[in-house]
């Protein structure tokens, strides 16, 4: 296998990076705002949250992927196969994290939370300063497992078009007839990022406050 060919590969891991980094970020952002709905105790909130996090944890990912490459143009929104991706991504990940965020936040010690409230901190003071912080120290090796489970499943947005590492290693090793070489280096690639990642998760565990050092 050339170096060429190689390269062609690393440069297609771009677009599973970026997709994958895209689509956790957004996915974190929507978790939080799942759990505090789970959390709430009201059921407007409740309700539509349960049901949210089971069907994107219920339905698989390919699944998702198809229904909302092909739904969005029959309700008349023609976006770009990548907005797609990161959409079905997105919501996929946000489901699995809202579940690692909830436990988070109900590990939280009450205590904690009365203190806070006796010196006058508002909710959304206490969920923003005391909640967050706790709940993401202890959820952290959960939401890095998720990343790296995110970066592995990017390989699925090849079904909508998307021109990222295992469809780049599926269209040269049918072209060049060396499907061991071009497959072998393409899980190289994805080890080696997801190494990366473990690594990166295990420093930020380590640099969060009340972290063991």
């Amino acid at each position: 296998m050339s170096f060429t060919l190689f390269m062609l590969l690393v440069q297609a891991s771009v677009w599973t990076i970026g997709i994958s980094a895209i689509s956790i970020a957004l996915g974190f952002l929507l978790a939080l705002g799942l759990s505090a709905a789970l959390l709430s105790g009201r059921p407007l909130f409740v309700r539509p949250a349960q049901f949210f996090i089971s069907f994107f944890r219920g339905v698989p990912l390919l699944v998702q992927l198809l229904l909302i490459y092909n739904l969005l143009p029959f309700i008349g929104l023609n976006v770009p196969s990548i907005v797609a991706a990161i959409i079905g991504m997105t919501l996929c990940t946000a489901a699995y994290q809202a579940e690692n965020l909830r436990g988070g936040f109900e590990s939280v010690p009450r205590g904690l939370v009365e203190a806070a409230d006796m010196v006058g901190f508002s909710p959304r003071q206490v969920f923003v300063r005391i909640k967050i912080p706790i709940a993401l120290r202890l959820t952290f090796p959960a939401l890095v497992n998720e990343a790296i489970m995110i970066l592995k499943s990017s390989s699925l947005v090849s079904v909508v078009g998307i021109i990222e590492i295992t469809r780049m290693a599926q269209d040269l090793a049918s072209s060049t007839y060396l499907p061991i070489q071009i497959f072998s280096s393409a899980a190289l690639i994805y080890l080696v990022i997801c190494w990366c990642v473990a690594m990166a998760g295990r420093y930020g565990e380590r640099s969060l406050p009340g972290a063991v050092k």
